[in-house]
């Protein structure tokens, strides 16, 4: 009995430790899942750099989430696939396939490190040929 307790708490605490590692936010995964412009709007920053289709735009948060919100409603989105993801010195990233009903698109999204929350400094979405 007290090898289960011990093996479940063993498990618990490596699960929070995973959980608060995370340096990509979840919220933002689930939004790109969902095509959800609203999700993704908590974690834009002041300003983003967002590119669609190899239009480079610096953007405050109101426009970036305006660009985002007109990709999204011209292209029905039926997931997300992570592909990778990562981080270094206060910035993170992560790089995955969204499925739209116009096709699959390339995203990758930058994140930077503000006051240990991240936001997205950067997001990039290209057609996947």
């Amino acid at each position: 009995m007290k090898k289960r307790v011990a093996l479940l708490l063993v498990g618990l605490i490596s699960g929070m430790a995973v959980a608060l590692a995370q340096n990509v936010p979840v919220g933002v995964v689930v939004a790109l899942k969902k095509g959800n412009p609203q999700g993704l709007d908590r974690y834009l920053g002041e300003k983003v750099n967002v590119i669609i289709q190899k239009q480079n735009s610096d953007l405050d948060k109101a426009a970036a989430y305006s660009t985002l919100e007109t990709f999204f409603n011209s292209n029905p989105v039926r997931g997300f696939e992570v592909r990778h993801e990562g981080q270094r010195e206060g910035s993170s990233f992560v790089v995955g396939m969204l499925k739209t009903d116009n096709g699959d698109f390339r995203v990758n999204c930058f994140f930077k490190r503000i006051q240990n929350k991240y936001f997205i400094h950067q997001i990039r979405i290209e057609k996947n040929p």
